[in-house]
Protein backbone atom coordinates (compact mmCIF):
# COMPACT_ATOMS: atom_id res chain seq x y z
CA UNK A 1 0.00 0.00 0.00
CA UNK A 2 0.84 3.68 -0.46
CA UNK A 3 0.16 4.84 2.82
CA UNK A 4 0.30 8.83 3.90
CA UNK A 5 0.60 9.46 7.24
CA UNK A 6 0.04 13.15 8.32
CA UNK A 7 1.12 14.61 11.86
CA UNK A 8 -0.41 17.70 13.47
CA UNK A 9 2.68 18.52 15.32
CA UNK A 10 6.60 19.87 14.35
CA UNK A 11 8.22 16.79 14.16
CA UNK A 12 11.62 18.80 15.78
CA UNK A 13 10.08 18.98 18.97
CA UNK A 14 9.36 15.87 21.32
CA UNK A 15 6.65 14.84 22.18
CA UNK A 16 4.38 11.77 22.05
CA UNK A 17 2.24 12.03 19.07
CA UNK A 18 5.44 12.70 17.19
CA UNK A 19 7.26 9.52 18.35
CA UNK A 20 4.51 7.47 17.32
CA UNK A 21 4.16 8.99 14.31
CA UNK A 22 8.23 8.55 13.72
CA UNK A 23 7.86 5.11 14.52
CA UNK A 24 4.86 4.18 12.81
CA UNK A 25 6.36 5.19 9.25
CA UNK A 26 9.15 3.11 10.35
CA UNK A 27 7.58 -0.22 10.98
CA UNK A 28 5.20 0.58 7.92
CA UNK A 29 7.81 0.51 5.49
CA UNK A 30 9.56 -2.55 7.69
CA UNK A 31 6.28 -4.43 6.66
CA UNK A 32 6.72 -3.05 2.66
CA UNK A 33 4.56 -0.47 2.54
CA UNK A 34 5.49 2.60 0.94
CA UNK A 35 5.09 5.62 3.18
CA UNK A 36 5.38 9.68 3.06
CA UNK A 37 4.70 11.86 5.96
CA UNK A 38 3.51 15.30 5.94
CA UNK A 39 3.80 17.59 9.50
CA UNK A 40 4.46 21.59 9.91
CA UNK A 41 7.65 22.97 8.86
CA UNK A 42 8.81 26.38 7.95
CA UNK A 43 11.44 27.26 4.74
CA UNK A 44 13.70 24.18 5.55
CA UNK A 45 14.41 21.25 4.36
CA UNK A 46 13.84 18.29 6.51
CA UNK A 47 16.87 16.92 8.50
CA UNK A 48 17.93 13.79 10.49
CA UNK A 49 16.64 15.81 13.18
CA UNK A 50 13.01 15.32 12.42
CA UNK A 51 13.43 11.49 13.05
CA UNK A 52 11.89 10.36 9.90
CA UNK A 53 14.27 8.24 7.34
CA UNK A 54 12.78 9.23 4.43
CA UNK A 55 9.62 10.73 2.58
CA UNK A 56 8.97 13.58 4.74
CA UNK A 57 7.35 17.02 3.43
CA UNK A 58 7.26 19.89 5.05
CA UNK A 59 3.92 21.89 4.91
CA UNK A 60 4.55 25.87 6.52
CA UNK A 61 5.53 27.63 9.17
CA UNK A 62 4.80 26.35 12.41
CA UNK A 63 2.65 28.77 14.78
CA UNK A 64 2.80 28.05 18.76
CA UNK A 65 -1.19 27.37 20.21
CA UNK A 66 -1.83 26.25 23.84
CA UNK A 67 -3.77 23.15 23.38
CA UNK A 68 -5.07 20.63 26.24
CA UNK A 69 -2.74 22.32 28.87
CA UNK A 70 0.29 22.13 26.46
CA UNK A 71 1.70 24.55 23.47
CA UNK A 72 0.95 22.70 20.26
CA UNK A 73 3.10 23.76 16.99
CA UNK A 74 0.78 23.49 14.78
CA UNK A 75 0.71 24.78 10.71
CA UNK A 76 -2.31 25.91 8.95
CA UNK A 77 -3.51 29.15 6.69
CA UNK A 78 -3.75 29.33 2.77
CA UNK A 79 -0.58 28.25 2.46
CA UNK A 80 -0.21 25.69 4.59
CA UNK A 81 -3.74 24.39 2.60
CA UNK A 82 -2.29 24.78 -0.65
CA UNK A 83 0.79 22.64 0.42
CA UNK A 84 -1.26 19.74 1.89
CA UNK A 85 -3.76 19.82 -1.38
CA UNK A 86 -0.55 19.51 -3.60
CA UNK A 87 0.91 16.49 -1.36
CA UNK A 88 -2.23 14.55 -1.60
CA UNK A 89 -2.36 15.15 -5.79
CA UNK A 90 0.95 13.97 -6.25
CA UNK A 91 1.31 11.38 -3.43
CA UNK A 92 -0.62 8.84 -5.15
CA UNK A 93 -1.75 7.57 -2.20
CA UNK A 94 -4.41 4.57 -1.45
CA UNK A 95 -5.11 5.83 1.82
CA UNK A 96 -4.34 8.73 4.07
CA UNK A 97 -3.68 8.43 7.90
CA UNK A 98 -4.45 11.70 9.84
CA UNK A 99 -3.42 12.16 13.59
CA UNK A 100 -5.51 14.61 15.77
CA UNK A 101 -8.14 15.51 13.05
CA UNK A 102 -9.79 17.87 15.64
CA UNK A 103 -6.56 20.25 16.25
CA UNK A 104 -6.45 23.17 13.81
CA UNK A 105 -3.55 21.86 11.90
CA UNK A 106 -2.49 19.35 8.64
CA UNK A 107 -4.84 16.55 9.84
CA UNK A 108 -8.37 18.76 9.76
CA UNK A 109 -7.00 20.40 5.71
CA UNK A 110 -6.06 16.97 4.74
CA UNK A 111 -9.16 15.65 5.90
CA UNK A 112 -11.25 18.15 4.10
CA UNK A 113 -9.62 17.51 0.96
CA UNK A 114 -8.46 14.34 0.95
CA UNK A 115 -10.13 12.14 -2.34
CA UNK A 116 -8.99 8.54 -1.27
CA UNK A 117 -10.32 7.05 2.20
CA UNK A 118 -9.00 8.78 5.53
CA UNK A 119 -7.73 7.19 8.65
CA UNK A 120 -8.18 9.16 11.49
CA UNK A 121 -6.42 8.37 15.19
CA UNK A 122 -7.46 10.57 17.84
CA UNK A 123 -4.61 11.02 21.10
CA UNK A 124 -5.89 13.64 23.20
CA UNK A 125 -8.37 12.13 26.64
CA UNK A 126 -10.43 15.63 27.60
CA UNK A 127 -13.05 15.82 30.85
CA UNK A 128 -14.45 18.65 29.53
CA UNK A 129 -13.88 20.81 26.66
CA UNK A 130 -16.12 24.26 25.64
CA UNK A 131 -13.91 24.40 22.74
CA UNK A 132 -14.36 21.45 21.52
CA UNK A 133 -18.27 21.67 22.05
CA UNK A 134 -18.49 24.37 20.10
CA UNK A 135 -16.51 23.44 17.51
CA UNK A 136 -18.02 20.23 16.84
CA UNK A 137 -20.70 21.32 14.37
CA UNK A 138 -17.67 22.72 12.13
CA UNK A 139 -15.62 19.22 12.51
CA UNK A 140 -19.03 16.75 12.44
CA UNK A 141 -19.10 17.26 8.42
CA UNK A 142 -15.60 16.37 7.95
CA UNK A 143 -15.34 13.53 10.74
CA UNK A 144 -18.29 12.41 8.38
CA UNK A 145 -15.64 11.29 5.43
CA UNK A 146 -13.66 9.52 7.76
CA UNK A 147 -13.38 5.71 6.66
CA UNK A 148 -12.03 4.65 10.10
CA UNK A 149 -11.13 6.05 13.63
CA UNK A 150 -8.80 4.97 16.31
CA UNK A 151 -8.51 6.17 20.04
CA UNK A 152 -5.09 5.18 21.27
CA UNK A 153 -7.08 4.24 24.60
CA UNK A 154 -10.40 3.83 26.38
CA UNK A 155 -9.84 7.63 27.54
CA UNK A 156 -8.87 9.01 24.14
CA UNK A 157 -12.01 6.95 22.90
CA UNK A 158 -14.45 8.22 25.44
CA UNK A 159 -13.71 11.89 23.98
CA UNK A 160 -14.34 10.76 20.88
CA UNK A 161 -17.60 9.34 21.65
CA UNK A 162 -18.99 12.28 24.03
CA UNK A 163 -17.13 15.20 22.70
CA UNK A 164 -17.57 14.09 18.39
CA UNK A 165 -20.05 11.45 18.52
CA UNK A 166 -19.45 8.24 16.73
CA UNK A 167 -16.90 5.52 18.23
CA UNK A 168 -13.89 4.56 17.48
CA UNK A 169 -11.51 1.20 17.61
CA UNK A 170 -8.52 1.30 20.31
CA UNK A 171 -4.78 0.66 18.80
CA UNK A 172 -2.83 1.93 21.74
CA UNK A 173 0.93 3.52 21.06
CA UNK A 174 3.47 1.53 20.19
CA UNK A 175 6.84 1.10 21.71
CA UNK A 176 10.01 -0.76 20.22
CA UNK A 177 10.30 -2.94 22.99
CA UNK A 178 13.41 -4.20 22.44
CA UNK A 179 15.53 -0.53 21.77
CA UNK A 180 14.71 -0.39 25.49
CA UNK A 181 15.03 -3.97 26.82
CA UNK A 182 18.47 -3.87 25.24
CA UNK A 183 19.61 -0.23 26.47
CA UNK A 184 22.75 0.04 28.49
CA UNK A 185 22.74 2.10 31.92
CA UNK A 186 24.87 4.64 32.17
CA UNK A 187 27.20 4.70 34.79
CA UNK A 188 26.61 8.98 35.16
CA UNK A 189 22.86 7.61 36.73
CA UNK A 190 23.26 4.64 38.24
CA UNK A 191 22.20 4.56 42.25
CA UNK A 192 21.59 1.32 44.34
CA UNK A 193 22.52 -1.12 41.79
CA UNK A 194 26.66 0.63 42.07
CA UNK A 195 26.46 1.00 45.85
CA UNK A 196 24.89 4.27 45.74
CA UNK A 197 21.84 6.35 47.43
CA UNK A 198 18.82 5.40 45.41
CA UNK A 199 18.18 7.84 42.00
CA UNK A 200 14.73 8.71 40.67
CA UNK A 201 13.85 9.89 36.86
CA UNK A 202 11.67 11.75 35.76
CA UNK A 203 10.79 12.83 31.87
CA UNK A 204 8.83 15.63 30.83
CA UNK A 205 8.22 19.08 29.64
CA UNK A 206 9.25 20.47 32.50
CA UNK A 207 7.47 24.16 32.47
CA UNK A 208 3.77 22.08 31.49
CA UNK A 209 2.15 22.11 35.19
CA UNK A 210 -0.15 19.01 33.64
CA UNK A 211 3.30 17.00 33.97
CA UNK A 212 3.37 17.59 37.49
CA UNK A 213 7.04 18.21 38.27
CA UNK A 214 5.69 20.39 40.92
CA UNK A 215 4.52 17.61 42.78
CA UNK A 216 7.47 15.72 42.76
CA UNK A 217 9.42 18.82 43.63
CA UNK A 218 6.67 18.70 46.66
CA UNK A 219 8.07 14.89 47.47
CA UNK A 220 11.70 15.93 47.88
CA UNK A 221 11.65 16.97 51.06
CA UNK A 222 10.58 13.43 52.44
CA UNK A 223 12.60 11.63 49.85
CA UNK A 224 16.11 13.49 51.42
CA UNK A 225 14.70 12.56 54.44
CA UNK A 226 14.07 8.79 54.13
CA UNK A 227 16.92 8.27 52.02
CA UNK A 228 20.08 10.48 52.32
CA UNK A 229 21.69 11.53 49.25
CA UNK A 230 19.07 10.85 47.13
CA UNK A 231 19.04 12.30 42.96
CA UNK A 232 16.01 13.10 41.20
CA UNK A 233 17.31 13.57 37.57
CA UNK A 234 15.20 15.03 34.86
CA UNK A 235 15.04 15.43 31.72
CA UNK A 236 13.17 17.88 29.47
CA UNK A 237 12.88 20.83 28.09
CA UNK A 238 11.57 23.77 29.93
CA UNK A 239 12.94 26.55 32.33
CA UNK A 240 11.89 24.26 35.60
CA UNK A 241 10.19 26.92 37.49
CA UNK A 242 9.08 24.23 40.26
CA UNK A 243 12.11 23.43 40.60
CA UNK A 244 13.59 27.35 41.75
CA UNK A 245 10.59 27.40 44.05
CA UNK A 246 12.81 24.95 46.21
CA UNK A 247 14.88 25.71 49.05
CA UNK A 248 18.49 25.05 48.16
CA UNK A 249 18.92 22.16 50.36
CA UNK A 250 16.09 20.14 48.27
CA UNK A 251 17.20 21.87 45.12
CA UNK A 252 20.60 20.29 44.95
CA UNK A 253 19.31 17.02 45.09
CA UNK A 254 17.20 17.21 41.78
CA UNK A 255 19.79 17.11 38.47
CA UNK A 256 18.48 18.66 35.75
CA UNK A 257 19.33 17.48 32.36
CA UNK A 258 17.75 19.61 29.95
CA UNK A 259 16.10 17.48 26.67
CA UNK A 260 18.04 14.21 26.11
CA UNK A 261 17.76 12.18 23.05
CA UNK A 262 16.29 9.24 22.12
CA UNK A 263 18.80 6.80 23.07
CA UNK A 264 20.15 9.20 26.40
CA UNK A 265 16.38 8.32 26.99
CA UNK A 266 16.47 4.87 27.20
CA UNK A 267 19.56 4.80 29.24
CA UNK A 268 18.58 6.61 31.83
CA UNK A 269 15.24 4.29 32.13
CA UNK A 270 17.61 1.27 32.20
CA UNK A 271 19.40 3.43 35.05
CA UNK A 272 17.06 4.66 37.52
CA UNK A 273 16.08 2.75 40.61
CA UNK A 274 12.55 4.12 39.90
CA UNK A 275 10.65 6.16 37.57
CA UNK A 276 7.81 8.80 38.67
CA UNK A 277 5.30 9.98 36.66
CA UNK A 278 3.53 12.51 38.61
CA UNK A 279 0.90 14.01 36.00
CA UNK A 280 -2.43 15.63 37.59
CA UNK A 281 -3.96 15.26 34.03
CA UNK A 282 -4.57 15.48 29.90
CA UNK A 283 -3.23 12.40 29.85
CA UNK A 284 -4.72 10.18 27.51
CA UNK A 285 -2.00 6.96 27.41
CA UNK A 286 1.06 6.80 29.14
CA UNK A 287 3.57 6.12 26.81
CA UNK A 288 6.30 7.03 29.14
CA UNK A 289 5.31 4.40 31.17
CA UNK A 290 5.26 1.82 28.80
CA UNK A 291 9.04 2.78 27.52
CA UNK A 292 9.70 2.39 31.46
CA UNK A 293 8.64 -0.82 32.31
CA UNK A 294 10.46 -2.16 28.89
CA UNK A 295 13.58 -0.82 30.28
CA UNK A 296 13.43 -2.37 33.54
CA UNK A 297 12.44 0.36 35.28
CA UNK A 298 9.93 0.05 38.36
CA UNK A 299 7.06 2.03 38.15
CA UNK A 300 5.30 4.90 40.14
CA UNK A 301 2.46 6.76 38.78
CA UNK A 302 -0.43 8.94 39.47
CA UNK A 303 -3.59 7.05 39.56
CA UNK A 304 -5.07 9.04 36.75
CA UNK A 305 -7.20 6.39 34.65
CA UNK A 306 -4.89 6.13 31.70
CA UNK A 307 -2.29 5.29 33.69
CA UNK A 308 -4.20 2.88 35.61
CA UNK A 309 -5.00 1.31 33.14
CA UNK A 310 -1.64 0.76 31.59
CA UNK A 311 -0.07 -0.11 35.13
CA UNK A 312 -2.78 -3.33 35.42
CA UNK A 313 -4.43 -0.99 38.33
CA UNK A 314 -1.30 -1.00 40.40
CA UNK A 315 -0.26 -5.09 39.27
CA UNK A 316 2.42 -3.89 37.58
CA UNK A 317 3.60 -0.39 38.96
CA UNK A 318 2.49 1.82 42.09
CA UNK A 319 -0.39 4.29 41.96
CA UNK A 320 -0.38 7.07 44.33
CA UNK A 321 -3.52 9.66 44.56
CA UNK A 322 -3.43 12.47 41.99
CA UNK A 323 -1.31 15.73 43.04
CA UNK A 324 -0.42 14.15 46.45
CA UNK A 325 3.31 14.76 47.22
CA UNK A 326 3.17 12.89 50.81
CA UNK A 327 1.64 9.81 48.73
CA UNK A 328 4.16 9.92 46.29
CA UNK A 329 6.83 10.14 48.36
CA UNK A 330 5.37 6.85 50.28
CA UNK A 331 5.44 5.21 47.23
CA UNK A 332 8.71 5.89 46.62
CA UNK A 333 9.90 4.76 49.36
CA UNK A 334 7.72 1.48 49.23
CA UNK A 335 9.19 0.18 46.06
CA UNK A 336 12.66 1.13 47.25
CA UNK A 337 12.35 -0.92 50.40
CA UNK A 338 10.50 -4.04 49.06
CA UNK A 339 12.97 -5.50 46.67
CA UNK A 340 10.46 -8.90 46.31
CA UNK A 341 7.58 -7.13 45.57
CA UNK A 342 9.44 -4.71 42.89
CA UNK A 343 10.99 -7.47 41.14
CA UNK A 344 7.54 -9.17 40.55
CA UNK A 345 5.86 -6.27 39.48
CA UNK A 346 8.82 -5.60 37.10
CA UNK A 347 8.88 -9.03 35.57
CA UNK A 348 5.41 -8.62 35.11
CA UNK A 349 5.65 -5.38 33.25
CA UNK A 350 8.43 -6.88 30.66
CA UNK A 351 5.87 -9.77 29.84
CA UNK A 352 2.96 -6.85 29.52
CA UNK A 353 4.79 -4.49 27.55
CA UNK A 354 4.82 -7.02 24.39
CA UNK A 355 1.26 -6.16 23.86
CA UNK A 356 2.50 -2.11 22.83
CA UNK A 357 5.21 -3.54 20.68
CA UNK A 358 4.94 -1.66 17.19
CA UNK A 359 5.23 -5.44 15.59
CA UNK A 360 1.71 -5.87 16.87
CA UNK A 361 0.62 -2.46 16.65
CA UNK A 362 1.43 -2.08 13.20
CA UNK A 363 -0.18 -5.48 12.30
CA UNK A 364 -3.77 -3.96 13.97
CA UNK A 365 -2.97 -0.55 11.81
CA UNK A 366 -2.95 -2.73 8.35
CA UNK A 367 -5.65 -4.91 9.60
CA UNK A 368 -7.87 -1.37 9.94
CA UNK A 369 -6.22 -0.18 6.60
CA UNK A 370 -7.29 -3.37 4.54
CA UNK A 371 -11.04 -3.41 6.31
CA UNK A 372 -11.09 0.54 4.82
CA UNK A 373 -9.66 -0.56 1.61
CA UNK A 374 -11.99 -3.81 0.99
CA UNK A 375 -14.72 -1.33 2.12
CA UNK A 376 -14.20 1.33 -0.10
CA UNK A 377 -13.59 -1.21 -3.59
CA UNK A 378 -16.92 -2.85 -2.34
CA UNK A 379 -18.58 0.50 -2.48
CA UNK A 380 -17.37 1.38 -5.93
CA UNK A 381 -18.55 -2.31 -7.07
CA UNK A 382 -21.75 -1.31 -5.59
CA UNK A 383 -21.87 1.79 -7.18
CA UNK A 384 -20.84 0.72 -10.88
CA UNK A 385 -23.36 -1.92 -10.19
CA UNK A 386 -26.07 0.91 -9.53
CA UNK A 387 -24.87 2.80 -12.35
CA UNK A 388 -24.93 -0.55 -14.64
CA UNK A 389 -29.09 -0.50 -13.31
CA UNK A 390 -29.39 3.33 -13.92
CA UNK A 391 -28.07 3.12 -17.01
CA UNK A 392 -30.24 -0.24 -18.21
CA UNK A 393 -33.45 1.38 -16.79
CA UNK A 394 -32.62 4.81 -18.42
CA UNK A 395 -31.89 2.26 -21.53
CA UNK A 396 -34.94 0.51 -21.27
CA UNK A 397 -37.47 3.65 -20.60
CA UNK A 398 -35.34 5.21 -24.14
CA UNK A 399 -36.49 1.97 -26.17
CA UNK A 400 -39.37 2.00 -24.61
CA UNK A 401 -40.21 5.31 -25.92
CA UNK A 402 -38.12 4.56 -29.63
CA UNK A 403 -40.83 1.24 -29.60
CA UNK A 404 -44.04 3.67 -29.09
CA UNK A 405 -42.55 6.09 -31.33
CA UNK A 406 -42.49 3.40 -33.59
CA UNK A 407 -45.88 1.53 -33.22
CA UNK A 408 -47.29 5.14 -33.38
CA UNK A 409 -45.92 6.03 -36.87
CA UNK A 410 -46.97 2.05 -37.72
CA UNK A 411 -50.47 2.71 -36.45
CA UNK A 412 -50.38 6.33 -38.25
CA UNK A 413 -49.40 4.58 -41.16
CA UNK A 414 -51.68 1.59 -41.12
CA UNK A 415 -55.09 4.15 -40.52
CA UNK A 416 -54.21 6.10 -43.32
CA UNK A 417 -53.83 3.19 -46.03
CA UNK A 418 -57.56 1.88 -44.20
CA UNK A 419 -58.46 5.48 -44.96
CA UNK A 420 -57.35 5.68 -48.62
CA UNK A 421 -58.92 1.76 -49.06
CA UNK A 422 -62.18 3.03 -48.21
CA UNK A 423 -62.31 6.41 -49.94
CA UNK A 424 -61.65 4.08 -52.87
CA UNK A 425 -64.35 2.03 -52.47
CA UNK A 426 -66.39 4.91 -51.95
CA UNK A 427 -65.25 6.53 -54.93
CA UNK A 428 -66.10 3.35 -57.38
CA UNK A 429 -69.84 2.39 -55.77
CA UNK A 430 -72.69 2.31 -58.59
CA UNK A 431 -75.31 4.79 -58.74
CA UNK A 432 -78.18 5.57 -56.66
CA UNK A 433 -82.09 6.02 -57.94
CA UNK A 434 -80.95 9.70 -58.80
CA UNK A 435 -77.60 8.22 -61.11
CA UNK A 436 -75.04 9.86 -58.45
CA UNK A 437 -72.68 7.91 -57.46
CA UNK A 438 -72.82 7.00 -53.66
CA UNK A 439 -71.80 9.75 -51.64
CA UNK A 440 -72.12 12.30 -54.75
CA UNK A 441 -75.08 15.47 -54.43
CA UNK A 442 -77.40 14.82 -56.98
CA UNK A 443 -77.90 18.60 -57.66
CA UNK A 444 -74.51 19.01 -58.50
CA UNK A 445 -74.68 16.73 -61.73
CA UNK A 446 -74.59 18.39 -64.69
CA UNK A 447 -77.59 16.62 -66.22
CA UNK A 448 -79.38 17.08 -62.51
CA UNK A 449 -82.84 17.10 -62.75
CA UNK A 450 -83.33 16.30 -66.87
CA UNK A 451 -86.08 13.37 -67.65
CA UNK A 452 -84.31 10.41 -68.25
CA UNK A 453 -85.04 9.87 -72.08
CA UNK A 454 -82.89 12.77 -72.03
CA UNK A 455 -80.27 11.58 -70.60
CA UNK A 456 -80.63 8.60 -72.54
CA UNK A 457 -80.48 10.68 -75.21
CA UNK A 458 -76.87 11.43 -74.41
CA UNK A 459 -76.20 7.98 -73.38
CA UNK A 460 -77.33 8.08 -70.15
CA UNK A 461 -78.02 4.97 -68.08
CA UNK A 462 -81.52 3.47 -67.55
CA UNK A 463 -84.54 4.85 -66.15
CA UNK A 464 -86.21 4.61 -63.36
CA UNK A 465 -87.58 1.04 -64.00
CA UNK A 466 -84.28 0.04 -65.74
CA UNK A 467 -86.59 -0.14 -69.02
CA UNK A 468 -83.79 1.68 -71.81
CA UNK A 469 -86.41 2.84 -73.90
CA UNK A 470 -87.75 2.09 -77.39
CA UNK A 471 -84.16 2.25 -79.13
CA UNK A 472 -82.90 -0.52 -76.94
CA UNK A 473 -85.74 -2.53 -77.28
CA UNK A 474 -85.88 -2.47 -80.92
Amino acid sequence: MRIGIVCPYALDVAGGVQLHVRDQARELRRLGHEVGVLAPGGERAASAEDGVDEGLELAGRVVAVPFNGSVARLSFGPVTNSRVRRWLATGGWDLVHVHEPASPSLGLLALLAAEVPVVATFHSALDRSRAMRAAQPLLRPGFERLSARIAVSEDARRTVVEHLGGDAVVVPNGVRVADFADAQPDPRWLGARAGRPPVVGFLGRVDEPRKGLAVLAGAVPRLRAQHPGVRVLVAGSGDGEALRALPAEDAAALVPLGPVSEADKRALLASVDVYVAPQIGGESFGIVLVEAMAAGAPVVASALPAFRRVLGQGALGALFPVGDSAALAAAVHDVLGDPASTAARRDAAALAVRRYDWSVVADELVAVYETVLQGDRARARADARTHERADARTHDRADARTHDRADARTHDRADARANDRADDRTDGGGPDATGAADGADPARRPDAGRPWRARRRRGAGPGPSGDRGPAARR
